[in-house]
């Protein structure tokens, strides 16, 4: 342990060190932990393996302790030189009953106590007693006094990306109408170029360019049915009274020479 301590500290002095992590350095006590760190307020001795808590440093500062997955079955009482203690995590432990627990009653600021994993959660009403011993305390093992479960911080990250997301979608839609703005700030697409060209096509048939095409055309069709329009019928006349004046001006003039 004094060696991860020492590696820790990274030359800085003991009284500038304001948090230190410790886990799984391997030690059955407290050993290069001293007095001198008068600043630490976040110390975690996870899965040390931890018997005892005798000499524990008097930290006045420390607010946070994690203690977990060690073998403590007593000996909390040497905890009490560090009376800001808001946080303590003792679960995964060898605690076996609620009286081991009376040290604790000193600590007038803990907030947060974790004993999960322990014996001593098997006592009869272990959560109603718990709360009466310690008035100060807000949540024990994850959960109010009201069972209602303490919001975690990643709780808290995700909330804030499912609002993201939402925004995203927003964005979407707005996308969508940036392409219709975009249609009525004058972007024509090929489909309505066509569109153009068509109605111009046909204000071009309307105005009678190609109407008398469009006649001859049916009477063209008609004929080659064998079904002459009134419009053939009427040419064929006129050429049928064309032809009898002529037919007449030369009987007439046969007539004449026969008369001389």
């Amino acid at each position: 342990m004094e060696k991860r301590i020492e590696l820790e500290r990274r030359a800085r002095k003991a009284n500038q060190i304001t948090e230190l992590n410790l886990d799984n350095c391997r030690s059955t006590s407290i050993v290069g932990l001293t007095d001198e760190y008068t600043a630490l307020e976040t110390l975690s001795l996870i899965n040390v393996g931890l018997t005892t808590l005798k000499g524990f440093p008097k930290l006045p500062n420390l607010k946070k302790l994690e203690l977990s997955d060690n073998r403590i079955s007593n000996g909390l009482n040497y905890l009490t030189t560090s009376p800001q203690l808001q946080y303590l995590n003792l679960s995964g432990n060898k605690i076996k009953d609620l009286e081991t627990l009376k040290p604790l009653e000193e600590f007038k600021n803990l907030a947060v106590l974790d004993l999960f994993n322990n014996d001593a959660t098997q006592v009869e009403n272990y959560r109603e007693k718990i709360f009466k011993m310690l008035p100060s305390l807000s949540f024990l093992d994850g959960f109010d006094c009201n069972d209602d479960e303490v919001q975690s911080e990643g709780d808290d990250d995700e909330e804030v990306n499912g609002n993201d997301s939402e925004d995203d979608v927003s964005g979407d839609d707005d996308g969508d109408s940036d392409e219709s703005d975009d249609e009525d700030n004058g972007d024509v697409s090929l489909s309505e170029v066509y569109n153009d060209d068509l109605e111009e096509d046909n204000s071009d048939w309307e105005e009678g360019e190609g109407g008398d095409d469009d006649e001859d055309e049916d009477s063209d069709i008609d004929e080659a049915d064998g079904e002459p329009n009134e419009s053939t019928a009427s040419v064929n006349a006129n050429e049928k009274d064309a032809e009898k004046p002529a037919e007449e001006s030369t009987a007439r003039g046969k007539k004449r020479k026969h008369d001389g």
